[in-house]
């Protein structure tokens, strides 16, 4: 905890990160609870819920490579301000869909945020080792992994029963606030030098016309190095399983328990104070831990993250399924924590915005396929037995892992994502 506040109070840079992040991230619960707590209101169908994240899914999915160019070809800051005052106008428009009860515009606008939200999330994976030194990088990251899982449990609680208590108004709207505070400490970044511009060749005339020659580039350094391919693979398995997870949240909370959007905010609040734990026991273990160790690590958690999702999918007792969420998500914030650790002292700051973009609009991909797998079971089967496949499916991420690391096939990559011209980062505005 002394690490965390000396971080913040030291690293004027990473404070208004973090005071953006922690606002913004609470109005993103809002408006999940909000929205999916809507659909399923309206239909009582878990194939809804399906839509609403496919809706989602899929414009992560095919903007992500173009995020990840743009990222790495242009002023990441700027950027990060550009999709956080755009998901401020969408995020008001949800208003419109209280009265009229037109699932088709809970999809459009939810694909609307879409579309500029990896923007800003692979924006800020890419510009912390700028902002932190190479000392403090550690740190920032197990902070901003746990500020984001602090942020689910409390905006899920707060979510919850803001919409069961004041409606669905007032979930969006302080959602569409919560965009524009963000934009303002983005604002407040500053880096001496070429500031938050990555460095870079200059472009042909093919590489400005068709960027895919960019993002093609970003894929074969990726396959270059088997640990960031591992961990792609990682993500893979994991949302095999992961994307019907999410749908299960609504159709649990609103069906199985019978508790309306406070039964969904339960649920997913404990899912974020397990996260928070795992992502505070990740930050204890991980500079401690030997290469060879992070690995054996990671097989652990993912077995015991998908046995214990089956756990909470089968549970009768609603107070029970709480314990067993937030034990998976616990092993979700070790795993989670220790690779983002990795990528972040191994990718160069000249691929970080392809290879953070790629790895979110893969993990998108497949969530859309679990996701709509899981909604169309949910017409003829019962949610717990498709909750038990989810879990034994996320946890096939273990066997892949561990075969690779048994094998040798994941060697201890070069560390390079510190640039040693980057690591000005405590000194206020000169003029």
């Amino acid at each position: 905890m002394k690490a965390f506040v000396s971080l913040l109070r030291d690293n004027r840079n990473y404070r208004n990160t973090w005071i953006g992040q922690v606002v913004s991230e609470v109005g993103d619960h809002f408006n999940n609870v909000a929205v999916f707590s809507l659909a399923v209101a309206t239909t009582r169908s878990g194939l809804v819920v399906s839509g609403v994240m496919l809706s989602r899914a899929i414009p992560a999915m095919l903007v992500g490579p173009l995020a990840g160019v743009v990222l790495d070809r242009f002023d990441r800051k700027r950027v990060m301000i550009a999709s956080d005052l755009i998901r401020a106008v969408v995020a008001m428009l949800f208003i419109l869909t209280v009265k009229s009860h037109e699932t088709w515009l809970l999809y459009v606008l939810s694909g609307l945020l879409m579309v500029a939200s990896p923007f800003f999330t692979s924006g800020r994976a890419s510009i912390l080792p700028a902002i932190a030194t190479n000392e403090e990088l550690h740190t920032a990251n197990s902070l901003t992994q746990t500020t984001n899982w602090t942020t689910l449990a409390l905006g899920a609680f707060l979510g919850g029963a803001s919409v069961a208590q004041f409606g669905y108004r007032w979930a969006f709207f302080g959602n569409s606030l919560s965009f524009v505070f963000s934009a303002i400490c983005i604002s407040r970044l500053f880096l001496p030098g070429r500031g938050f511009r990555p460095p870079r060749r200059s472009l042909t005339e093919a590489e400005v016309v068709r960027p895919w020659h960019e993002y093609a580039e970003g894929l074969r350094y990726m396959r270059s190095v088997p640990l960031i391919l591992g961990l792609l693979m990682v993500n893979i398995g994991w949302a095999t399983g992961g994307g019907a997870a999410q749908i299960l949240f609504s159709v649990f909370g609103e069906l199985v328990f019978n508790r309306g959007p406070a039964g969904l905010g339960m649920i997913q609040g404990c899912a974020g104070v397990g996260l928070v734990c795992g992502g505070a026991l990740a930050y204890t273990i991980g500079k401690r831990l030997s290469f060879a160790n992070y690995k054996r690590s990671i097989v652990i958690c993912y077995i015991l993250h998908g046995g214990s999702y089956i756990l909470f999918s089968q549970m009768r007792v609603f107070a029970w399924a709480l314990v067993f969420i937030g034990l998976s998500r616990a092993a979700v914030g070790v795993s989670s924590t220790l690779n983002m650790w990795q990528l972040l002292r191994v990718v160069p700051d000249e691929f970080r915005g392809r290879v953070f973009a790629t790895m979110e609009s893969t993990q998108w991909s497949v969530m859309m396929l679990s996701m709509m797998a899981a909604g169309i079971a949910s017409q003829y089967w019962d949610p717990r037995t498709i909750g038990a496949i989810a879990g034994a499916l996320s946890s096939t991420t273990a066997i892949f892992w561990g075969w690779a690391h048994w094998t040798g096939r994941l060697p201890e990559p070069a560390r390079e994502g510190v640039d040693p011209e980057e690591i000005e980062v405590h000194g206020e505005p000169t003029a």
